[in-house]
């Protein structure tokens, strides 16, 4: 694993132009531009408004600003999560030609992928900020811990992105199992609602490592205090082994890329 991270650090030329390409080309001829970037978290903000106003109907109280809040931190990572994995898991059948012809290490075109959506992300973010600076949710040392939580979530999608990248040069069905699990992974995931909701079933669903990602920057940005340690390492152990597991996967297949893709 340091072995190709130093690879990737040696050619980041290379990674850069394949990221910058991969922008490119999602927006070429595009209408609304960047404003794509936020068409996602857009649509995930609203459905989980929506959420959260029958929750509250069912209390029998007012949906509360910090409801909406809520769910608009957690609504752009877990865009950049989908889009990540949804991208990445498609990035060597989309580069076929550059795959059998050209050499280079092969693992540079899911975290590629992975790397523009980070641009997306970012631009989401931003007007994220804004609109935490409209609602006056203010700051704190707390919101230092938002780019480890980004930073995990980016190797929890990379990881993630390798082996199913790979797998879906032998398996073509692999992406559709993708989309199917995506479409799903938003009701297991605390997106829409909070963990401590449901507090029986609360371990059970931290165990997802997206979970204390995003339970982490709501506690970091809303209520101005560190997040549990305990888990936000457990998600960093979940990243780490993940992307190392993968990487391996993806470098022992490697070999056979030519003849299946």
């Amino acid at each position: 694993m340091i072995a190709t991270i130093r690879e990737l650090v040696h050619r980041r030329d290379l990674l850069f132009t394949l990221t910058w390409r991969e922008v490119q080309i999602k927006y070429k001829q595009s209408v609304m531009g960047f404003l794509w970037a936020i068409l996602m978290p857009a649509l995930i903000v609203g459905a989980g408004i929506l959420v959260r106003y029958a929750f509250a109907v069912l209390r029998g109280s007012p949906l509360a600003m910090d409801d909406i809040v809520t769910v608009a931190v957690k609504s752009v990572p877990w865009a950049f999560f989908v889009s990540g994995l949804r991208f990445a898991t498609n990035s060597l059948i989309a580069n076929a030609d550059l795959v059998t012809k050209v050499y280079m290490p092969r693992e540079i075109f899911p975290v590629a992928s992975v790397l523009s959506q980070l641009v997306d992300f970012l631009v989401a973010a931003v007007l994220l900020a804004v609109f935490l600076g409209v609602t006056r949710v203010g700051a704190s040392w707390a919101l230092l811990w938002i780019p480890v939580l980004v930073l995990i979530l980016f190797l929890l999608v990379t990881g993630m992105g390798l082996a199913l990248a790979a797998a879906s040069l032998f398996f073509r069905d692999v992406k559709y199992i993708v989309e199917v699990g995506l479409t799903f992974a938003i009701f297991f995931t605390p997106v829409f609602y909070d963990v401590s909701l449901f507090p029986r079933w609360s371990t059970l669903l931290l165990l997802n490592p997206v979970a204390p990602v995003l339970e982490g920057l709501s506690t970091v940005v809303l209520r101005h205090r560190s997040p549990d340690l305990g888990w936000v390492a457990y998600a960093a152990a979940w990243a780490v082994i993940g992307c190392a597991v993968s990487l391996a996967f993806f470098k022992r297949l490697e070999p056979y890329f030519a003849e299946k893709i």
